[in-house]
């Protein structure tokens, strides 16, 4: 406990030991209300301060009191009003806790005095008492909306109110009935319809709104101790009531919570164990769109205040605000209701590949750097507690893109956050505990320090071994292949450091062409990759299919090649997200999908098999009689890629089953399972072993969707020009203003879609955008001597083009063309 806390708790002791808790009825012997308290003077009081903050004993909620609000008028003035006496005999002192009732009597009360100093005082007084306030809108209390209708401000003629009361009667307990059922699921005793009743009432009261937010400054402090120090939560679970009813509140986003009240909150209820927040996403889970993207809105927007209001650097950094902080760690119980309450798939997982024990975690822990290499993949506890990920939703209530923060991605030093992340979780702040917050720009920043840690690791370890044995150290992972066998020697190479040293996989990649010179400093690699693909694609080899109208590649289940080649392109795939490498690969989604551990179902193939989906959306939407109709049997056939027919059984005796209106679902699932997991089950497990050879410790399981997973190894397909053309950086002479460079950028912009890629394909190795877009490759442009005829190079590794200064527009375009289009193989370092 830090000094600060310590002392807030020993000043609360000693402000109950001198004025106590203001409840009458109070029987802790530690307090000033009970009876039987014997008074102590201020030297006393503050030796049993201490005393009792030792003991960690009972501290009481405080109960504001009206007769001091009254005497402290009375010393002011002199004299009590007329107003005074009336508010001192009508002071509801006797109210405890709140009913939807007793809010509409006093509402009642206040209009027709007109004056709602009574219904703030009793707000006030109940909403600052954590007690009190887990005691209001009980379920189990007698709520008539009847009263509702006493609420309604005066005005209204007799008999207009009347014919409106029977309309909201009915309206009002067909709500109230239907919230109540909807709620009692989740195991809390908050009647939420009437909450959302009674805030739609006093948020339109200016009086109350100032009550409300005074009153949530001074609970929230208590509550936080209270949930750190004496585990309240545990002793009564009611305590959740406190933040379901605060929640409730409509106007938490405007200006007045947003300095003090909210982020109080926010750090009170990122104190609460996980089983409490477990249920407080269920429950959150049940409600509708608007309610739960509100309270969405609210935590962003508290996050988004805090961050531009303040500066953060080195030194200050966004980890170390503790409202950020708590307000991140609240929107995650959004998060996770957010895809509770939507589109779940929590059946269909992919087995776990079993890991191997190894020598190299030793090895990490004579080093002194287990924790910062520790192996197994790393768990949300609230993820844990609720049973579901973010790959099990299928669609969830809020898009996850909305829960981005782009101003704080805009402050995160992505260096600071990686060590929190990896070494000090236990006492620093990680956003990449709450990936969903971070866009896949940042994620990837993170993923980049890992694996070049990972690869500095590996070096370390090599120099170690070459020191024992006595050998020439190799800190790379070099392949030497011929450009006409690439695909013979890339395999034989791979597979023999897979079965050997699979550790080695962890290394830089270093490509070197035989009889080629060059470095490689990521240029050759890129190529490597690309022809690889290249081979591995081609139709004529069969290991994929490929779709004539989403131009998507498949598993061929009848291909003839050994697994050893699939584990090759899983290796290639995961090489290049470790050594950050662009492919150009066309996968449907549900590939990403099992890769991160989910099974094909029957939607993914409208992504992956269109003309399929189409057939069996349309035997499911079918209104006849289906088994009369289509006359079809749970066996099916199909012809494999050598056109022999290939015939199926879904299930045992599959030719004696009709398919019928009752079991067609089942047919349909079935189908999809064979189609996406079963036929090529041999293919995919040996394509998914080689990418966890090189990515089963890496985070990026644990930080990466499916479809981000996609745009790491991809790139994305939007190339925006314009982007590229503000961040691209000259040299050798050249500047923006440059004759020649505005020429460069009108020819580029007038090119066609596949003229581009073809540039991006010259200058970069790849024509793809990286994550984040064309504004995130930094191009450079460099001079290279005067006019000539001879033809712009690059240098792919450093994405930097060798343009010499042609004489005009004309002959720079002709030359330009010429080189992009005749590239493969040749100016490429």
């Amino acid at each position: 406990m830090n000094r600060a806390t310590a002392k807030l708790l020993i000043e609360r002791y000693f402000r109950q030991l001198t004025e106590g808790c203001g409840n009458g009825n109070c029987t802790n012997e530690f307090c000033a209300s009970c009876c039987d308290f014997q008074p102590l003077d201020n030297n006393t009081a503050a030796a049993k301060a201490l005393e009792l903050f030792k003991i960690n004993a009972k501290l009481c909620d405080y109960h504001p009191s009206i007769a001091a609000s009254a005497e402290r008028s009375t010393q002011q003035d002199g004299k009590m009003s007329d107003k005074d006496l009336r508010s001192t005999k009508e002071d509801f002192s006797d109210v405890h806790h709140l009913t939807e009732n007793t809010i509409c009597m006093i509402l009642s009360f206040c209009e027709e005095e007109r004056d709602y100093s009574a219904l703030v005082r009793v707000i006030g007084r109940v909403f600052s008492n954590a007690e009190a306030l887990m005691k209001s809108f009980r379920k189990d209390e007698p709520n008539s909306t009847e009263n509702l209708d006493s609420c309604k401000t005066a005005g209204v003629k007799k008999d207009e109110k009347q014919s409106e009361n029977s309309s909201e009667k009915t309206g009002n307990s067909a709500a109230g009935e239907a919230s109540n059922e909807m709620f009692d699921t989740c195991e809390v005793t908050v009647d939420i319809g009437a909450v959302r009743r009674v805030y739609d009432r006093l948020l339109s009261i200016d009086q109350v709104q100032v009550a409300l937010v005074n009153a949530l400054i001074y609970l929230t402090p208590n509550v936080e101790l209270d949930l750190e120090y004496l585990d309240v939560y545990e002793t009564n679970p009611d305590y959740l009531n406190i933040f379901i009813i605060v929640m409730e509140n409509g106007n938490l986003h405007s200006p007045e919570y947003l300095e003090v009240a909210l982020p109080q909150f926010c750090k009170a209820m990122s104190k609460l164990p996980v089983t409490a927040l477990a249920r407080l996403t269920k429950l959150w889970s049940k409600y509708d769109l608007p309610h739960i993207r509100r309270m969405m809105e609210t935590f962003q927007q508290l996050i988004t205040f805090t961050v531009v209001s303040n500066e953060y650097n080195g030194e200050n950094l966004v980890n170390d605000d503790e409202t950020v902080v708590a307000a991140t760690q609240c929107l995650q119980v959004v998060f996770y209701a957010s895809i509770l309450g939507g589109e779940v798939d929590v059946e269909h997982n992919e087995e776990d590949e079993e890991e191997s024990d190894s020598d190299e975690l030793t090895l990490h822990e004579l080093l002194g750097e287990e924790r910062l290499y520790k192996k197994g993949p790393r768990i949300n506890p609230l993820e844990k507690e609720l049973g579901i990920r973010p790959v099990d939703s299928v669609r969830p209530l809020i898009p996850f893109e909305d829960f981005i923060n782009e101003s704080l991605n805009d402050v995160i030093e992505m260096d600071k956050d990686f060590t929190f992340f990896k070494v000090n979780a236990e006492t620093k702040f990680s956003f990449q505990t709450c990936p969903f917050i971070l866009s896949v720009i940042t994620k990837s920043q993170g993923l980049y320090y890992d694996n070049r840690i990972r690869m500095y690791s590996e070096r370390r370890l090599t120099a170690l071994f070459s020191m024992v044995q006595g050998q020439q150290p190799n800190p790379y992972l070099k392949l030497k292949v011929r450009r006409d066998h690439i695909i013979d020697d890339a395999l034989v190479r791979l597979e023999m450091i897979s079965m050997e040293n699979p550790s080695d996989l962890k290394k830089q990649l270093y490509v070197e062409f035989e009889g080629e010179q060059g470095v490689d400093e990521g240029g050759v690699s890129k190529e490597f990759f690309q022809l690889v693909l290249q081979e591995i694609f081609n139709p004529d080899i069969g290991m994929f299919t490929c779709d004539d109208d989403t131009k998507l590649f498949w598993f061929n289940s009848s291909s003839l090649e050994t697994e050893a080649q699939y584990t090759l392109i899983g290796i290639v795939l995961g090489l290049a997200i470790y050594n950050n490498c662009i492919l150009d690969v066309h996968f449907p989604m549900v590939v990403y999908r099992k890769l991160m551990g989910k099974k094909g179902t029957y939607l993914d193939l409208s992504d992956s098999h269109p003309v399929l989906y189409q057939s069996l959306k349309g035997v499911l939407d079918y209104t006849g009689n289906v088994e009369e109709d289509m006359m079809m049997t749970f066996q099916i056939s199909h012809t494999d890629l050598f056109g022999n027919p290939v015939i199926y059984d879904l299930k045992e005796e599959g030719d004696q089953i009709p398919v019928t209106k009752e079991n067609r679902q089942e047919f349909v699932n079935l189908y999809a399972d064979y189609i996406l997991n079963k036929s090529m089950e041999r293919q995919f497990k040996a394509f998914k072993k080689g990418f966890l050879m090189v990515t089963n410790e890496s985070p990026l399981k644990y930080l990466f969707r499916p479809e981000e997973v996609e745009l790491l190894i991809c790139g994305s397909r939007k190339l925006d020009f314009e982007a590229l053309e503000k961040t691209t950086e000259y040299d050798g002479g050249y500047n923006r203003d440059s004759q020649i460079i505005k020429d460069f950028w009108e020819i580029i912009h007038s090119f066609g879609e596949e003229q581009k890629k073809l540039f991006l394909q010259f200058t970069t190795g790849t024509d793809r955008a990286p994550v984040g877009g064309l504004g995130k490759l930094k191009m450079i442009i460099a001079r290279n001597g005067s006019d000539t005829d001879r033809l712009p190079t690059s240098h792919t590794c450093f994405n930097a083009l060798l343009l010499p200064e042609y004489s005009s527009k004309e002959k720079l375009k002709e030359r330009l063309l010429k080189a992009i289009t005749y590239a493969k193989g040749f100016g490429m370092l």
